[in-house]
């Protein structure tokens, strides 16, 4: 019995929900989603809430359940709230600027890294070391956030590089005489 696929979705008011067989669409003032769901599970509405049922007692069905439920549950979210994640650049000379639909990056290399912003996603420094991405799908924000990350990701020495806001870099001690 899934824990997570027993809780209905609360509809926040503003927000357009249209289900159709397996397709769920929802439309808010960050934008439009929608999401196919697999064919083990059902979806109905009622009143403000979205309930996720399995078709049958299979193993799979009962997996898919709270996959779905999860799945809806963020594209509800997405297009009432959004999402975002924060990434910090530390480290002398390195810095970050937003130009057009381009981040540029400097990261300690022989050249600047130039970022092309993907549709949907809005990339936002308010300061020269500080990244903020957003935008109403929680797995392209959280994919591009890691594509940042991954351009110079943090050493354990010094703790140079890119990380999310409240990441803890485990730290190495330097070389003994």
């Amino acid at each position: 019995m899934s824990r997570v696929g027993q809780k209905p979705v609360a509809v926040p008011d503003g927000i357009d929900i249209e289900i159709v067989d397996r397709l769920v669409s929802a439309k808010g003032k960050l934008g439009e989603r929608s999401v196919t769901l697999p064919l083990e599970v059902t979806v109905t509405r009622e009143d403000n809430l979205i309930w996720v049922k399995p078709r049958d007692e299979s193993k799979r069905a009962r997996a898919m359940w709270g996959t779905s439920q999860a799945i809806v549950a963020s594209l509800v979210t997405g297009v009432s709230e959004g999402y975002s994640k924060t990434l910090e650049i530390t480290g002398v000379g390195y810095r970050a600027a937003v130009q057009g639909k381009t981040l540029n990056l400097q990261l300690g290399y022989s050249h600047d890294i130039n970022f092309d912003i993907p549709e949907n996603i809005e990339i936002k420094c308010e300061n020269q070391t500080t990244i903020e991405v957003s935008g109403a799908d929680k797995q392209a924000v959280g994919q591009v956030a890691a594509e940042i990350r991954a351009f110079r990701k943090p050493e354990p020495y010094k703790g140079k590089g890119i990380r999310y806001r409240g990441e803890q870099i485990l730290r190495k001690e330097g070389k003994k005489k």
